[in-house]
């Protein structure tokens, strides 16, 4: 075991919190049971706010950063996992309250640890981290509600070329839904529709205030905006339809009101991949095994190194990213 690697922490400096490389050795890691050497982890707009500065993510400092991993158990004091099983963890506090991916090793938890499913290695299973489980988990819940089926209406995707929304619309068309994309990046058109989308809606028409109650278009919605986005489309949602909310890029707050839902029956189902229970978590990869088509994941997801996760983080925050982007821990 290397003596001494690199990880990306969040330090405090004059009050405020920094993210600087410093070298640790396994002796800094957190008392956990799990040692796991990590292959991969990925860039998330959460990771974004927290390495730029312009998010206060981490609520103790020092913090190692990144709020995903996927790796070999190297030492477990637990009876569940043993020594080179392999493993993925997404959320859970990571980066937020407890020590995250962006490290050569890291100690863990066991219960945060679920399985690396066998469609999927390290890197593809990074390719799809905490923004492609969530939307897997957006999905299952569209479904299991009964808002949508394949042949209804319209889904509508926001965020559309972004992480969730890149992989929203590839499970959703592989499934045979039509797929909406929302994006403020015409230049981003040939790749959504590569992946599945089959009309467009410029992120502006959403972003502006409109009516309690609009013309009823979409069948259900991902969104990861919020605010007036999220507001303007459950207004435009059809009866018994749902939207999957999972995402604030565009604000916390929703200046909405509760026509939809009582004059319409449309459910806004809150998703939260952080503390996602394992039932939950293992069907949203079992969702992503069968329906991910693995050639558009090549796609959609890039390998960067550690070493770049400070201007990435800026690119992200900023909305340039397309798609996912894999950190290789070891550059």
């Amino acid at each position: 075991m290397t003596d001494s690697f690199r990880a990306m922490t969040i330090v405090e400096h004059d009050g405020r919190p920094r993210a600087e490389f410093r070298d640790l050795t396994v002796a800094d890691l957190p008392d956990h049971d799990m040692l796991v050497a990590i292959a991969f982890s990925t860039l998330n707009y959460k990771d974004g706010l927290a390495i730029s500065g312009k998010g206060r993510i981490a609520r103790r400092l020092p913090m190692v950063a990144g709020i995903d991993l996927a790796g070999t158990v190297v030492e477990s004091r637990s009876p569940d996992w043993k020594a080179g099983d392999k493993v993925l963890v997404n959320g859970w506090g990571l980066s937020e309250t407890e020590w995250g991916g962006y490290s050569r090793f890291q100690r863990l938890k066991p219960q945060w640890l679920t399985p690396l499913p066998d469609a999927f290695t390290f890197e593809e299973a990074m390719g799809i981290g905490t923004a492609g489980y969530t939307a897997a988990l957006c999905i299952d819940a569209l479904e299991g509600w009964g808002a949508i089926a394949p042949g209804g209406r319209e889904v509508l995707v926001t965020g559309a070329a972004g992480g969730v929304g890149s992989t929203a619309i590839s499970l959703l068309a592989r499934k045979g839904y039509t797929v909406t994309a929302a994006t403020g990046r015409p230049e981003t058109h040939p790749y959504l529709a590569e992946l599945g989308a089959t009309a467009f809606v410029e992120r502006t028409a959403l972003a502006e205030k409109g009516g309690a109650l609009q013309k009823e278009r979409w069948g259900g919605a991902v969104d990861s905006v919020g605010s007036t986005t999220l507001a303007n489309v459950l207004a435009q949602t059809a009866y018994g339809g749902a939207v999957a909310a999972c995402g604030l890029a565009g604000g916390m707050d929703l200046p909405a009101t509760v026509a939809p839902h009582i004059l319409r029956g449309v459910s806004l189902l809150g998703i939260d991949s952080v503390m996602a229970p394992a039932a939950k978590r293992d069907s949203a990869w079992k969702t992503l095994a069968k329906h991910l088509d693995k050639a558009q994941l090549g796609r959609i997801a890039r390998i960067e190194p550690m070493s770049s996760l400070p201007e990435l983080a800026e690119d992200i925050v900023a909305g340039r990213i397309r798609g996912r982007v894999v950190i290789d821990v070891s550059r």
